[in-house]
């Protein structure tokens, strides 16, 4: 096959604000219109994820569930199915820092390294969070780091093991998190990084007490050397997170979706913090840039124990445009399946091509001009720039045409696309099918699935025929 990356001739994306359609288009042109599917696509960077684990490995047992130390590999035998769990594209690594930075400056990447490639072997990428201690003295800070800074003090909040004051904490922490981002900065298996600067497990307990200079230091660290992978922050408060947007387009997730009272029977934080916090954080709008992704608060099966309706838990994340789920691999609840399901046709991106309209024939090095209406019907927009691309194939010949889409604007609702691509010189004459695709950058193969029918063997979705001729 012959790839050929064409010049776009003209682009334009306008939000549709109503439309409707006659019969097929006459005078030469063609006009397809795709059927609908209502199938659970699995999507890049949407969806459920693993937790500490991967596609096909055995689920956490009961309700718990691991985190913070370094993965434990289980034997795979090439089934990718995750049995009681939805299939998905991400894997959620948590470490403490004392794993990856176990002597001053000496970095265990090959965890990170290994986790990457498993993932990829399973058909996902990695989303990454270094916290910096969790609770305990197991959990704690690095040896060396503990030696330097003494035993443990009472400290303002009592999730915090070390005094992140300490100057020395700003410039060692800070120093991990540069060298995690000269190593793994744009890393096309890396699906995001959380922004995790203290409190336990990295949730950013205390944050709001930090001084300006602290939080500033420790924020830069991420958003100077993560320029190309997307960040996600904590849901902290007012200053941290404000400051954040302040310096790039960050996301945001929280690690205790789902709690509807249980650690007070007057407060939760599905109704008492949330809803609040993203107002009031101002992080509103920040998933038209970055994703949403959300923690289960204990596991689903205990939502379940306790009584807690889950569609409401659902629709409370869709409104807040969720785009992916960590369950912490733990079995989903068999009577929730169906809610769960409808759940993943919502969640992140979801992309129908509605009508498509292009002319019936061309001459080798004419100009393939389209029109085309979509409709993104799930909750966020997709946040990875893949290639929106047409293909022309028949048995001589096939040739991929790279439009000029940038798919990371297409928010929910409808969307109208117009091109035009050119075709290459030495197109041979001939009938071919004229094929629709949202591709991977490097393999120039399908990616994303859409919506619609009509999807081949190759990940390609067939349009129609086209004539080129002399």
């Amino acid at each position: 096959m012959n790839i050929s990356r064409l010049v776009v001739v003209a682009s334009v994306v306008i939000i549709l604000a109503g439309a409707s359609f006659g019969p097929v288009l006459s005078q030469g042109w063609v006009v397809v219109r795709p059927k609908e599917i209502d199938d659970v696509l699995i999507n890049p960077g949407i969806g459920f994820m693993t937790f500490q684990r991967f596609n096909g490995d055995d689920l956490n047992e009961g309700k718990g569930w691991t985190e913070g130390k370094p993965i434990v590999y289980q034997d795979f035998d090439g089934d990718l199915t995750n049995k009681n769990y939805p299939m998905t594209t991400i894997a959620y690594f948590r470490i403490y820092w004392k794993f990856i930075e176990p002597e001053k400056a000496e970095y265990r990447w090959e965890l990170i390294d290994k986790a990457l490639k498993t993932a990829r072997q399973r058909g996902q990428t990695l989303m990454l969070r270094i916290a910096p201690y969790g609770t305990g003295a197991q959990n704690d800070v690095p040896d060396w780091y503990r030696k330097m800074v003494g035993e443990r003090k009472k400290l303002p909040v009592d999730k915090w093991q070390v005094d992140p004051e300490d100057p020395r904490y700003v410039e060692y922490f800070g120093d991990m998190i540069r060298a995690l981002g000269k190593r793994y900065d744009g890393n096309a298996d890396v699906e995001s990084v959380d922004l995790a600067i203290v409190g336990a497990w990295g949730e950013g307990a205390g944050s709001a007490r930090l001084t300006p200079r602290t939080r500033r230091a420790l924020v830069d660290a991420y958003i100077d050397s993560f320029e190309k992978t997307h960040l996600v922050m904590l849901l902290t408060d007012r200053k941290t997170n404000t400051y954040g947007l302040s310096r790039a387009d960050v996301g945001w997730r929280v690690d205790c979706l789902g709690d509807m009272g249980g650690f007070s029977p007057s407060w939760s934080h599905m109704n008492d913090y949330y809803p609040q916090a993203i107002i009031n954080f101002g992080m509103r709008d920040a998933w038209k840039k970055a994703p949403v992704t959300l923690e289960v608060c204990w596991v689903m099966q205990h939502w379940k124990d306790k009584g807690w309706d889950v569609d409401h838990i659902i629709n409370e994340s869709l409104k807040w445009h969720i785009s992916s789920f960590n369950a912490k691999s733990s079995p989903v609840p068999e009577q929730w399946r169906p809610s769960v399901n409808q759940w993943l046709k919502k969640m992140g991106y979801r992309f129908v091509l509605r009508k498509f309209s292009y002319p019936a024939a061309l001459k080798p090095n004419g100009k393939l001009s389209f029109s085309s209406w979509w409709e993104n019907k799930g909750v966020a927009p997709c946040y990875r720039r893949f290639p929106l691309a047409l293909r022309l194939k028949n048995d001589e010949r096939g040739e991929i045409l790279i439009t000029g889409a940038d798919i990371t604007t297409w928010l929910p609702g409808d969307i109208i696309y117009d091109d035009a691509v050119l075709l290459a010189r030495d197109m041979p004459s001939g009938e071919y099918d004229l094929q629709i695709g949202i591709l991977d950058p490097l393999s120039e193969k399908p990616k994303v699935k859409l919506a619609i029918s009509g999807r081949q063997p190759s990940g390609w979705y067939y349009l129609g025929k086209i004539n080129i001729g002399n």
